[in-house]
Protein backbone atom coordinates (compact mmCIF):
# COMPACT_ATOMS: atom_id res chain seq x y z
CA UNK A 1 0.00 0.00 0.00
CA UNK A 2 0.69 3.24 -0.65
CA UNK A 3 2.02 5.63 2.10
CA UNK A 4 0.10 8.16 0.60
CA UNK A 5 -3.03 6.15 1.44
CA UNK A 6 -2.30 4.64 4.50
CA UNK A 7 -1.91 8.58 5.22
CA UNK A 8 -5.28 9.10 4.41
CA UNK A 9 -7.10 6.10 6.33
CA UNK A 10 -5.32 7.29 9.15
CA UNK A 11 -6.71 10.92 8.51
CA UNK A 12 -10.10 9.47 7.65
CA UNK A 13 -10.12 7.14 11.38
CA UNK A 14 -9.03 10.64 13.11
CA UNK A 15 -12.03 12.78 11.83
CA UNK A 16 -14.28 10.30 12.37
CA UNK A 17 -13.06 10.17 15.90
CA UNK A 18 -13.54 13.19 16.53
CA UNK A 19 -16.90 12.96 15.15
CA UNK A 20 -17.85 10.26 17.59
CA UNK A 21 -16.61 7.68 20.19
CA UNK A 22 -14.13 5.28 18.71
CA UNK A 23 -16.69 2.39 19.38
CA UNK A 24 -19.18 3.58 17.23
CA UNK A 25 -16.13 4.40 14.40
CA UNK A 26 -17.15 1.67 11.46
CA UNK A 27 -14.28 0.49 9.46
CA UNK A 28 -15.92 0.87 6.43
CA UNK A 29 -16.97 4.17 6.63
CA UNK A 30 -13.14 5.03 7.29
CA UNK A 31 -12.07 2.79 4.52
CA UNK A 32 -15.11 4.89 2.20
CA UNK A 33 -14.33 8.58 3.44
CA UNK A 34 -10.35 7.47 2.62
CA UNK A 35 -11.91 6.27 -0.95
CA UNK A 36 -9.97 2.47 -0.43
CA UNK A 37 -12.24 -0.75 -0.09
CA UNK A 38 -12.73 -2.26 3.36
CA UNK A 39 -10.23 -4.97 2.64
CA UNK A 40 -7.48 -2.78 2.10
CA UNK A 41 -8.20 -0.91 5.12
CA UNK A 42 -7.95 -4.73 6.66
CA UNK A 43 -4.98 -6.15 4.85
CA UNK A 44 -3.08 -2.25 5.88
CA UNK A 45 -4.17 -2.34 9.94
CA UNK A 46 -5.50 -5.99 10.04
CA UNK A 47 -8.37 -4.98 12.82
CA UNK A 48 -10.03 -1.92 14.29
CA UNK A 49 -7.41 -2.35 17.30
CA UNK A 50 -4.09 -2.38 14.66
CA UNK A 51 -6.14 0.91 13.13
CA UNK A 52 -6.30 2.23 16.84
CA UNK A 53 -2.93 1.52 17.91
CA UNK A 54 -1.46 3.21 14.23
CA UNK A 55 -3.55 6.28 14.91
CA UNK A 56 -2.07 6.32 18.67
CA UNK A 57 1.25 6.03 17.22
CA UNK A 58 1.18 8.64 14.24
CA UNK A 59 -0.16 10.94 17.17
CA UNK A 60 2.68 10.15 19.54
CA UNK A 61 5.57 10.71 16.45
CA UNK A 62 3.83 13.65 15.56
CA UNK A 63 3.60 15.48 18.95
CA UNK A 64 7.34 14.36 19.67
CA UNK A 65 8.49 15.79 16.68
CA UNK A 66 6.68 19.34 17.45
CA UNK A 67 8.75 18.67 20.59
CA UNK A 68 12.14 18.09 18.44
CA UNK A 69 11.09 21.60 16.20
CA UNK A 70 10.32 23.61 19.49
CA UNK A 71 13.52 22.34 21.04
CA UNK A 72 15.82 23.14 17.58
CA UNK A 73 14.15 26.73 17.54
CA UNK A 74 15.99 28.15 20.18
CA UNK A 75 19.34 27.92 22.02
CA UNK A 76 18.67 29.31 25.38
CA UNK A 77 17.33 26.63 27.91
CA UNK A 78 14.42 29.00 28.97
CA UNK A 79 13.23 29.66 26.00
CA UNK A 80 14.04 25.69 24.81
CA UNK A 81 11.99 24.81 28.09
CA UNK A 82 9.03 27.62 27.03
CA UNK A 83 8.73 26.48 24.08
CA UNK A 84 8.28 22.96 24.51
CA UNK A 85 5.73 23.63 27.01
CA UNK A 86 3.76 25.62 24.84
CA UNK A 87 4.17 23.04 22.20
CA UNK A 88 2.48 20.47 24.79
CA UNK A 89 0.13 21.98 25.96
CA UNK A 90 -1.79 23.54 22.85
CA UNK A 91 -1.24 19.92 20.91
CA UNK A 92 -3.02 17.99 24.55
CA UNK A 93 -5.55 20.79 24.10
CA UNK A 94 -6.54 20.36 20.36
CA UNK A 95 -5.79 16.58 20.38
CA UNK A 96 -7.52 14.11 22.49
CA UNK A 97 -5.13 11.62 21.90
CA UNK A 98 -1.66 13.37 22.90
CA UNK A 99 -3.67 14.17 25.92
CA UNK A 100 -5.06 10.92 26.82
CA UNK A 101 -1.36 9.97 26.19
CA UNK A 102 0.03 12.65 28.05
CA UNK A 103 -2.18 12.09 31.00
CA UNK A 104 -2.90 8.34 30.99
CA UNK A 105 -6.69 9.48 31.44
CA UNK A 106 -8.30 7.58 28.14
CA UNK A 107 -11.79 8.70 27.93
CA UNK A 108 -14.42 5.91 27.03
CA UNK A 109 -14.16 8.14 23.67
CA UNK A 110 -11.80 7.25 22.75
CA UNK A 111 -9.43 4.02 21.42
CA UNK A 112 -7.46 2.81 24.22
CA UNK A 113 -4.86 0.31 22.75
CA UNK A 114 -2.76 -1.39 25.30
CA UNK A 115 0.76 -0.04 25.91
CA UNK A 116 2.15 -3.27 25.73
CA UNK A 117 3.12 -4.77 22.48
CA UNK A 118 0.75 -6.42 20.13
CA UNK A 119 0.99 -9.63 18.27
CA UNK A 120 1.68 -8.91 14.80
CA UNK A 121 1.11 -10.90 12.09
CA UNK A 122 1.68 -7.51 9.78
CA UNK A 123 4.36 -7.84 6.64
CA UNK A 124 3.83 -3.62 6.19
CA UNK A 125 6.44 -1.90 8.26
CA UNK A 126 4.98 0.78 9.93
CA UNK A 127 1.95 -1.17 11.04
CA UNK A 128 4.78 -3.51 13.16
CA UNK A 129 6.12 -0.63 14.70
CA UNK A 130 2.56 0.73 15.23
CA UNK A 131 2.05 -2.78 17.09
CA UNK A 132 4.72 -2.32 18.99
CA UNK A 133 4.76 -0.88 22.33
CA UNK A 134 3.01 1.78 22.61
CA UNK A 135 4.79 5.22 24.81
CA UNK A 136 3.50 5.52 28.10
CA UNK A 137 3.11 9.44 30.19
CA UNK A 138 6.65 8.55 31.86
CA UNK A 139 8.05 6.97 28.52
CA UNK A 140 7.07 10.74 27.31
CA UNK A 141 8.56 12.29 29.74
CA UNK A 142 11.97 10.41 29.44
CA UNK A 143 11.69 10.96 25.46
CA UNK A 144 11.00 15.12 26.13
CA UNK A 145 13.85 15.35 29.05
Amino acid sequence: MMPAARESLLDAAYTALARRPWSAVRMVDVAAVAGVSRQTLYNEFGSKEGLARALVRREADAYLAGVDRALAAHTDVRERLAATAEWTTSTARSNALVRAMLTGCWSERLPSPALSAAPSSSVVPAQRRADGPLPSPADFVALVR
